[in-house]
């Protein structure tokens, strides 16, 4: 096989071969969250045929979302790899190129609702999952896309290179049937995780770990309920499908616009702020949600709904590599959506016992909203604390006696109380004659 020639650049290029990046991963995103969306118009067919009730059918949306971001199968060999090479490939333009990317989950639910809906009607629930399965093979064309970059901060430093090189070198000599060999290919796979995932003991990667849990929870119940939930209060089959055509549009709008604002030197250090405000607006929809009983309400819903959605989403991969860095994105963003797969298969059957229980959507929709507002207001206060620590460090530090304070240069750490010590001393020998410091 011909050897793959990596693109190498000392930074990212914002541009040229990118612009193809994020075209691969804006139909990668609507070939496996779009699809993954349109299982809400599936819902009320799946309940129907099989004779289940709510909390049994979600199971099915649950599985599908939860190998999704858990395993490295089906669409995550796909998903995760392309918003990681996103980042690769852009940074001053980072927030824009991914709100175009991102947005394809948004457009191929506007399309995908309606048309899904139609193939149910022609070909039944059956022939619409299989022509649904012939449109994803089109991710093998993404793939292609692909092109490896090596960017200046992946290089490793000639302290390393040796290091490597020496360690190779022991493992050439070392004989491949000696007990040494396998103890020392385990001490090297130990360290490299531990340099690859050392991000997980950060404090601030931590915190936006457990706000995720609780955002997840709450975001993936409406995409299987809305359509079932407007067909209960009276919406017909074609209008609940136009519902989430609506999310889906104005979710590209969210993408986009939150994209391309969060990218101005007003807003670019304020991404972290806009991200836990769009997380927190979902969660307050959420709560207002089982006053709505009618199309012309629940379409203002979809639209602000949506709207914020996409936002927050076009803000996790760049909120999270502001935390841990370009180098370690790719292992972060594994980690943040791996976070996302318990939440994705819990919540949808959660929901479901909420309603068959309580013969109301009211408790489940009330519990999404409260778990997102939880997630936004974990992070504020993460970050409020964080300052509050920044601002008190140098207050402490005038308020604490200069003598007694240490100053490290490198490895060196040197006291000036020796230094002011001999200044008194000089001062005083001048004035008293015949003084002798020493």
């Amino acid at each position: 096989m011909a050897k793959v020639n990596r693109a190498r650049s000392t930074s990212p290029p914002d541009g040229g071969w990118g612009w193809m990046i994020v075209a691969g991963c804006f139909l990668v995103t609507i070939c496996t969250r779009a699809v993954t969306r349109c299982i809400s118009i599936f819902f009320v067919e799946f309940q129907t045929y099989f004779a289940q009730d709510y909390a049994q059918t979600a199971w099915i949306h649950s599985i599908v979302d939860c190998v999704t971001m858990l395993c490295g199968l089906g669409f995550a060999l796909c998903y995760s790899p392309a918003i990681a090479m996103v980042g690769k490939y852009f940074s001053r333009r980072k927030a824009l190129a991914y709100g175009i990317a991102m947005s394809g989950s948004g457009i191929g639910t506007f399309i995908l609702a309606p048309v899904v809906q139609l193939l149910i009607e022609q070909f039944s629930w059956r022939g619409a999952l299989l022509i649904l399965g012939g449109f994803v093979l089109n991710l093998c064309v993404c793939g292609a896309l692909m092109r490896p970059i090596t960017l200046k901060e992946d290089h490793t430093t000639p302290e390393q290179n040796d290091v490597r090189g020496t360690q190779k070198e022991d493992f050439k000599r070392a004989s491949p049937y000696s007990p040494l060999t396998n103890k020392w290919a385990q001490t090297c796979l130990c360290c490299s995780l531990q340099q690859e995932y050392s991000f997980v003991l950060m404090s601030d990667f931590v915190v936006l770990a457990i706000s995720v849990l609780f955002m997840a929870y709450g975001c993936s119940p409406l995409f299987v309920y809305l359509v079932p939930y407007a067909l209960s209060v009276g919406v017909s089959h074609q209008q609940a499908a136009f519902l989430m055509s609506i999310l889906g549009v104005i979710d590209i709008i969210g993408n986009i616009t939150f994209g391309w604002l969060t990218d101005r030197r007003c807003l670019k250090s304020y991404r972290y702020v806009c991200y836990l405000v769009a997380v927190g607006l979902d969660g307050l929809c959420y709560l207002c949600l089982p006053m709505l009983q009618s199309l012309p309400l629940l379409v203002p819903f979809s639209c602000t709904f949506g709207y914020f959605d996409g936002a927050y989403v076009t803000l996790i991969p760049v909120v999270t590599a502001e935390i841990v860095g370009t180098t370690s994105l790719s292992s972060a963003l594994g980690v943040v959506y791996f976070l996302h797969a318990v939440p994705y298969l819990v919540s949808p059957p959660i929901a479901g016992w909420l309603v068959d229980t309580t013969g109301s959507y009211t408790a489940a929709f009330l519990l999404c909203g409260f778990s997102m507002i939880f997630s936004s207001v974990l992070l504020g206060f993460a970050r409020l604390v964080k300052r509050m620590k920044k601002t008190q460090l140098p207050f402490l530090a005038k308020e604490s006696d200069p003598k007694l304070q240490l100053w490290t240069n490198g490895s060196v750490a040197y006291s000036i109380t020796r230094e002011l010590d001999q200044k008194d001393g000089e001062s005083v020998a001048t004035a008293v004659p015949g003084y002798n410091p020493t």
